[in-house]
């Protein structure tokens, strides 16, 4: 299913629904998501070990925002109709960070199934920098 006010007939190439943002993140979120994935990193929990290593505090693990750009994703054009979804990491997210997640129509092929709908997707930081990019494939039905 679309997105509240979007239907297959609206999207075109170019076409983007409202972005939504996360956070600010905190270090309760990392544990959380460091005991749901099994990601037992210490640098995700432990600001000493963390800063030991050279970082100034801890920080999010790439799969917590990659979940947060396919919720975004999945919100607008329905997690049943996922066909593929790959990301790309390029940013460290730190607590008190916000993510903020959009997307744009790329393509829209026309497919015995349905219309098969390629999407960009980004996930970024208040700063204006990249924490995740990627994209999605939709096979949205008739």
């Amino acid at each position: 299913m679309t997105a509240p006010g979007t239907t297959l007939a609206d999207l075109a190439v170019g076409s983007s629904p409202e972005p939504r943002s996360f956070g600010p993140l905190t270090r309760q979120m990392f544990v959380r998501y460091s005991g749901a994935s099994g990601d037992l990193n210490p640098m995700h929990y432990d600001d000493t070990f963390a800063q030991r290593a050279g970082y100034p505090s801890v920080f999010s693990q790439g799969m917590h925002q990659a979940a947060l750009l396919a919720t975004f994703a999945t919100d607008w054009l329905g997690a049943e109709n996922v066909r593929r979804f790959h990301v790309r990491f390029r940013e460290q997210v730190w607590p008190d960070d916000v993510l903020t997640c959009s997307g744009v129509v790329t393509a829209i092929e026309e497919q015995p199934e349905g219309r098969l709908v390629s999407v960009d997707l980004s996930c970024a930081r208040q700063t204006g920098g990249v924490a995740i990019a990627g994209a999605a494939q939709f096979l949205l039905p008739r």
